[in-house]
């Protein structure tokens, strides 16, 4: 189903905060008062309510009182499809600078960070989005909405900023630039798309970016950053007729623009014959990909473009992964569509490992995704694929803040209403109309891959026009109606009092905490702990593989049937030898449980899913030897942890782990499973909807005979102390390097300078307003991405600091001279007051936030079911931090964090560049 594009589209964003920010608020109200001077209603649907100020901006409401935050999304109806020549990236560069602050808010990422908020904004072909999630009570909606009211219309767009953020832009793009597949699928969709603005990628073209006037981006700005250009969406918990209020209040104020928009009318001509594109550049995996042109993403015939794909790319029942990856062709397969406003894609490839010929691949690839004509879709194909899909609607339906933030796409593609619009598409599609659909587009004329031959009787797939929506619309009505779950209170005290904890009688211990979540959802997650230093040494390799086989066959289920029926039960479950995580529904959870047991319990371990198993991890490993990020976090982690070769924490190098990949057998595999895993010290935790006695009782005659074949011991970390190093690896042809420092400590979270040295790193570079993050990127515009992170063990103590930025490789010893002088002013000079306290709340809110969310809380009571612990830590951690001084964190800094003894590694093409510092 096309949520997915909300993915697609983090490839496009610009990340600006990790957390957010949690509280109370009082339950949501219908908005049945009378509307606020200068508001009209609109059509509603599934519990959503659209509302339309008298300037043209139209308001949807997504109330959900179970939530303890609330999100404001603002969408533009203007992305990179809207750019001239001379401006491809603008749209892009300007979501950046949007956040560099009005005369109001003169700087917005640190009123969010002082907020606790989680934010971000992002740029697609037909729209640009900003989205914040902060704490549902106080004034948090008020604060949001002007802000957002305010920068649609006030904000800088200033040279300054541009000159600053520029480079920042430009570091995003190299770095995009070092991905291989990035790279091909920019250069597939150039030759595919000769005159539409689809065949530019979103981050745009270098030279623009690095050029483009300050008055191009400011008209551009005051051109489509309207309210009549927009749509603002509130979602999770507020009070509907306040939140109507405020909107008028803040973004009511702002005048109808008096220009036109003149709307875009470029459309790409039917194409004419195979297009070949060939990129020739320094990597270790082949990559093979074809293109297909397909109607807009309101087509009738999208639906079944939709399940068409899916029917391709499903792994391991897909038509390209038989035809591939079972065969030895491909040792991995890839496939993806984009619903877009005037006129979407196929793109479909396989990595191909150097020792295969990449020829026998693409004949493969192209007779597969050819072959409907000769080999028909089938209707347990189709079914497969619609079952998926569904899934992911109604799991969409069931996460308020996520449809919040989602609906910005179907919005881009010309209405909200379409994200339930095109669900009952996707329930109505035969299978008829996906073999249809499949003939018609998937032709040689159509592919972006082959050469172009002259042909007396063209057969040409003929893209029809986008339909008028209004009269698709007309009338149109959904029947989804989403259960909302109850207002629950996510502080470590309420936690607390809620969870149940019990030991069964085979021994696993649990954590359970039920209450009401919006569509009935929970989460699972099963911690196996076993086997002891001894019966680990020398079997990572072996019983890693051996954890990635489970889903691979059971002796009850083949891969394809454990994939189908995870999807009949609505199931999201991942599993390891180190246990399972399942997200599903209250009446499935049983069901996915058996069928985790299963997995874990009776794995077939089939020979030829082996074999692509090693394939694949072996095509991984190649793709990781000219990447700068991958070589420097390994040499790094190798250097700062030198265990022995045959000790199970052992990072080995990448030869040694392609060596290892290799040597390991079939034999080892079940070994390591079989001599060593069981239930008997498991923990489990349950968090959402589903009944306690019942779930204990499905566990207990799952698990509770399943002995450990030999006694568990943890097996302990050790502390090394190492001595600082200066190491530089060269990445040929890669146009993004990496910086890398470490510090290992002695350190267990109970020392009494934690709570000073986790808020020390949180000013230092652990948010995004932290003080790396504003002189590297912000001020001298060096990096696109760069911070600070500090681990202390909770049972050994085995700690480490770090410190992490990505840049243009000329520009290598500013940043590592700017990251140093960053730590010694820290140790020097401290932090301000004021500086602390924001810092404080930030951080205090991020973890509320944290708990409030299902998946992190479930994590966090396995984890302290395993330590012994419980939320009354939190409690007592929090209160420590509170009473923080800037003297207490600047001494616990100075006697933890020695610059001398940091170990820096840097990584990218320092050869074919100056290495000079090109910045401020």
């Amino acid at each position: 189903m096309q949520i997915r594009r909300a993915a697609r589209a983090a490839l496009f964003v610009a990340l600006f905060a990790f957390t957010n920010l949690a509280g109370l608020a009082p339950l949501a109200h219908a908005a049945t008062a009378a509307l606020p001077a200068g508001i009209t209603k609109g059509p509603a649907l599934g519990g959503i309510s659209e509302y339309r100020l008298a300037n043209g901006l139209k308001v949807l409401l997504v109330p959900d009182p179970s939530l303890e935050t609330v999100t404001v999304n603002v969408t533009y109806l203007v992305g990179s499809r809207h750019e001239g020549y001379g401006e491809y990236g603008m749209a892009h560069l300007l979501e950046h600078l949007m956040f560099k602050g009005t005369p109001h808010h003169p700087n917005i990422k640190n009123d969010f960070t002082k907020r606790g908020a989680r934010y971000n904004g992002t740029t697609s072909f037909d729209r640009t989005n900003y989205f914040e999630t902060l704490s549902a009570g106080g004034d948090s909606l008020a604060f949001a909405l002007a802000m957002e009211a305010d920068r649609m219309v006030n904000s800088y767009i200033s040279k300054k900023d541009l000159d600053s953020e520029m480079t920042v832009v430009r570091n995003e793009f190299e770095s995009g630039e070092n991905n291989p597949y990035a790279v091909l699928r920019n250069q597939t969709l150039a030759a595919a798309f000769q005159w539409h603005n689809y065949g530019h990628p979103v981050i745009g073209n270098r030279a623009d970016i690095e050029n483009v006037p300050i008055a191009r981006l400011q008209a551009f700005y005051h051109r489509y950053y309207q309210p009549d250009n927009a749509v603002l969406v509130i979602g999770g918990k507020f009070d509907e007729s306040a939140a109507l209020k405020l909107a008028a209040q803040t973004f009511g104020r702002i005048p109808k623009p008096s220009r036109v928009l003149i709307p875009t009318y470029t459309t790409e001509p039917t194409q004419n014959g195979e297009h070949d594109i060939v990129v020739r550049r320094v990597g270790n995996v082949q990559i093979v990909s074809a293109l297909y042109h397909m109607p807009p993403g309101t087509h009738p015939d999208y639906a079944a473009v939709d399940l068409l794909v899916s029917v391709l790319s499903n792994q391991p029942s897909g038509r390209l992964h038989k035809a591939l990856v079972e065969s030895g062709k491909a040792s991995s397969i890839f496939g993806d569509d984009e619903q877009q406003r005037e006129g979407g894609w196929i793109y479909v490839g396989a990595t191909v490992p150097q020792d295969k010929p990449v020829d026998v691949a693409r004949d493969a690839l192209i007779e597969t995704v050819e072959g409907f004509a000769a080999h028909p879709v089938t209707a347990e194909e189709v079914e497969r694929a619609r079952t998926r899909a569904l899934n992911q609607f109604e799991q969409l339906m069931n996460d308020s803040r996520g449809l919040a933030i989602t609906l910005s796409e179907f919005i881009a593609l010309g209405d909200w209403r379409l994200v339930f619009w095109y669900r009952d598409r996707i329930a109505a599609v035969t299978t008829e109309d996906v073999q249809r659909v499949a003939t018609t587009y998937l032709k040689r004329s159509n592919r972006t891959v082959g050469l172009f031959m002259p042909t007396a009787t063209p057969d040409r797939a003929e893209i029809p026009a986008p339909p008028d929506l209004a009269a698709e619309l007309k009338g149109y009505h959904t029947g989804t109606q989403i259960a909302r779950g109850e207002a629950f209170d996510p502080t470590p005290e309420h936690i607390e009092a809620r969870v149940i904890r019990r030991t069964l009688p085979g021994g696993m211990k649990l954590a359970l905490l039920p209450k009401k979540t919006r569509g009935g959802t929970v989460i699972a997650q099963l911690n196996l702990r076993w086997g002891d230093e001894a019966s680990k040494a020398n079997r990572a390799e072996a019983c890693s593989l051996a954890g990635a086989m489970l889903s691979r066959g059971t002796t009850k289920h083949t891969r394809a049937e454990l994939r189908d029926a995870l999807d009949k039960l609505k199931a999201h479950v991942s599993v390891g030898l180190n246990g399972a995580s399942i997200d599903t529904v209250r009446a499935n959870l049983p069901g996915a449980f058996e069928l985790v047991a299963e997995m874990l319990r009776t794995p077939s371990f089939p020979a030829q899913e082996f074999e692509e198993l090693k394939r694949s991890l072996l095509t991984g490993i190649d793709s990781q030897r000219s990447d700068p990020s991958a070589l420097a976090a390994l040499e790094i982690t190798r250097y700062l942890n030198p265990w022995p070769a045959d000790h199970w924490y052992y990072t080995p190098t990448l030869d040694e782990r392609a060596a290892r990949v290799r040597a390991t057998s079939l034999d080892d595999v079940r070994r390591c499973h079989d001599e060593l895993v069981g239930a008997s010290d498991a923990t489990l935790s349950v968090v959402g909807d589903f009944d306690p006695a019942e779930i204990a009782a499905v566990v207990d005659k799952l698990f509770g005979d399943w002995k450990s074949p030999r006694p568990y011991h943890r097996i302990p970390m050790r502390y090394f102390d190492i001595a600082a190093a200066d190491r530089t690896i060269n990445t040929p042809d890669k146009a993004n390097a990496i910086f890398r420092a470490g510090l290992n400590l002695p350190l267990r979270d109970d020392d009494p300078d934690f709570p000073a040295l986790v808020l020390g790193n949180y000013l230092l570079g652990g948010s995004t307003d932290a003080r790396l993050t504003r002189r590297i990127r912000e001020k001298e515009g060096l990096s696109y991405g760069v911070g600070s992170w500090l681990t202390a063990g909770a049972e050994d103590a085995v700690g480490e600091f770090g410190v992490y930025a990505i840049y243009a490789p000329q520009n290598r010893d500013r940043v590592e001279s700017l990251v140093r002088s960053e730590i010694h002013d820290a140790l020097d000079e401290g932090f301000p007051h004021e500086e602390v306290e924001t810092a404080k709340r930030g951080l205090l809110h991020s973890r509320q936030i944290a708990r409030s969310q299902d998946g992190n809380l479930a994590g966090r009571l396995a984890a302290y079911l395993e330590i012994d612990r419980t939320f009354r830590w939190d409690t007592d951690f929090e209160a420590r931090i509170a009473k923080l001084s800037p003297t207490d964190v600047q001494e616990a800094l100075r006697r933890h964090l020695d610059p001398a003894k940091l170990t820096v590694v840097k990584a990218g093409d320092f050869k074919g560049s100056s290495a000079k510092s090109a910045g401020k």
